[in-house]
């Protein structure tokens, strides 16, 4: 293909009148890794946020009812992907008790998809704020229970950025599933 052909002309130049199907009109471009600082803490909060961020954009905006369909036997759903993972971020920084972790895959019915994405975005945020308070990777995350054990931040950030990007793969497939929407 000619650098005319690419650029929506034919061989004489002339614009070419192009349609997209609206299963490719939602399809987005990867974004690529963030560019962080050079320390450890700088590389790991940055790659968490990018996964974060990702995670949410793919339940951003998905349909009802599908948005809590299960995809898979399991009974994996986009919506309850993300419910999981504010529990998970709440749990691992802000030391919240989870007595029910399977029950965190399945958001409450009565909560739209703008609130469950708010109250990720919020655990992410407290979660942050709590991390700006961790000077030093090996030392424990802050609990609001003085003597109750946590992880390190090292240990905190790692899991995190692992759990999430799992589950944000789990999150493209269904949504393309659910309407053909790629990208991050």
């Amino acid at each position: 293909m000619n650098s005319a052909d690419s650029a929506g002309r034919d061989q004489a130049g002339t614009a070419r009148k192009t349609t997209t199907s609206p299963a490719r009109r939602r399809r987005r471009r990867d974004a690529p890794p963030p560019r962080t600082g050079n320390s450890e803490t700088e590389v790991l909060r940055g790659f968490l946020d990018y996964l974060r961020q990702s995670v949410a954009a793919k339940v951003e905006g998905a349909p009802e009812p599908e948005v809590r369909t299960a995809a898979v036997p399991s009974g994996t759903n986009l919506l309850g992907l993300l419910h999981h993972l504010t529990q998970v971020e709440r749990a691992t920084f802000l030391g919240d008790k989870v007595t029910d972790w399977p029950g965190t895959f399945h958001a409450p019915s009565a909560d739209s998809v703008a609130e469950v994405v708010e109250r990720y975005r919020t655990a992410v945020a407290e979660a942050n704020a709590a991390l700006d308070d961790c000077a030093d990777l090996a030392a424990p995350v802050p609990r609001p229970e003085p003597n109750r054990s946590a992880p390190s931040a090292r240990w905190a950030l790692t899991h995190l950025i692992e759990e999430t990007g799992r589950h944000a793969g789990h999150a493209d497939i269904i949504r393309e599933l659910i309407d053909g929407a790629t990208g991050r």
